[in-house]
């Protein structure tokens, strides 16, 4: 596994960075399964961690992103496919930084648009940071429309946008799906930031992945690759921001409430069991039974957030 990034600069930034004391780094990638790699990724990117990272292709369904830990990160936003498998969205937020969830489920539609929110509070702008994932076998105007839609519903002179994700058009090539989404986020002051490859196949080599940010700011990006997909991951700086520091202590604990009891029983009532009753080994049908158990549990039971 490689460990260390190597740099690309965009030609109109400067070398103030190692400088400056105001950085912000958010971290993409296409991580192909979550799952199994928490501790690698977390590793990789100790002991500079980003402020935000947004992973496409998660692959992991809602109980199981709710649970998943990674040290300190906290889960700002998600969305889980439940349709088809695979795909999926989330952005992990840094434990000391303040951050709003924006719900945007009635804009997702699965292979054609996947996206999660979260909304952060800068000197002196509010910044929405979107994670975005189209399937290369999604509908490219239903896309387009939807992404227009969420930038015109959060747009204002006082907001800026920032979008990561794998949006399946390569940026190494002028092709018309490009023309079509730079026209598009031109109207809101975006750019596209890589310019090298993310993605290599047998057949080609492309840069899918992209980190989209108002065409004002100086910044730097870089490839970073970390042997965990086959996607490289992307690491954005940006200079001369302050962050809004997380002031409350927030604690999370599950909604026990008689709606959610019921929504936890009924799935219950209409589990097999026969696996579990006719098994020789105890252990094992212990767990199973766990597993299902707590996997209803956790789908039904929702956690929430509480400032103290």
């Amino acid at each position: 596994m490689v460990k260390k990034a190597y740099s690309f600069k965009n030609d109109t930034n400067t070398d103030k960075e190692t400088n400056s004391k105001n950085l912000f780094k958010i971290f993409h990638q296409n991580i192909r399964g979550l799952k199994s790699k928490v501790d690698e990724l977390s590793n990789s990117l100790f002991p500079d961690s980003p402020h935000i990272m947004c992973l496409t292709e998660h692959h992991l369904k809602d109980y199981e992103i709710d649970n998943l830990p990674i040290d300190h990160f906290k889960l700002g936003s998600k969305f889980c496919r439940h349709e088809f498998k695979n795909g999926g969205v989330c952005i992990f937020i840094h434990e000391d930084l303040e951050f709003f969830s924006i719900s945007l489920d009635k804009y997702c539609k699965e292979k054609d648009t996947g996206v999660c929110v979260v909304k952060l509070n800068l000197t002196p702008m509010k910044l929405i940071i979107l994670a975005i994932y189209r399937s290369p076998l999604g509908n490219f105007t239903i896309f387009l429309k939807n992404l227009d839609n969420v930038l015109n519903t959060w747009y204002s002179n006082k907001t800026e946008f920032m979008i990561c994700g794998d949006i399946n058009i390569n940026y190494l090539d002028n092709c018309k799906k490009r023309q079509q989404l730079d026209a598009l986020l031109q109207i809101y002051n975006l750019t596209g930031t890589v310019s090298f490859p993310t993605h290599k196949s047998n057949a080609s080599t492309t840069a899918i992945d992209n980190i989209f940010i108002a065409r004002t700011k100086n910044y730097t990006i870089y490839p970073f690759i970390n042997g965990l997909s086959n996607h490289g991951a992307q690491i954005l700086v940006i200079e001369n921001t302050v962050l809004t520091k997380q002031r409350h202590n927030i604690t999370t604990r599950r909604d026990i409430n008689d709606q959610g009891i019921l929504e936890f029983q009924l799935p219950l009532s209409h589990e097999n069991w026969e696996e579990i009753f006719m098994g020789d080994d105890a252990n094992i049908s212990i767990n199973k039974f766990l597993n299902i158990y707590l996997r209803i549990f956790c789908s039904h039971i929702i956690k929430k957030q509480k400032l103290q």
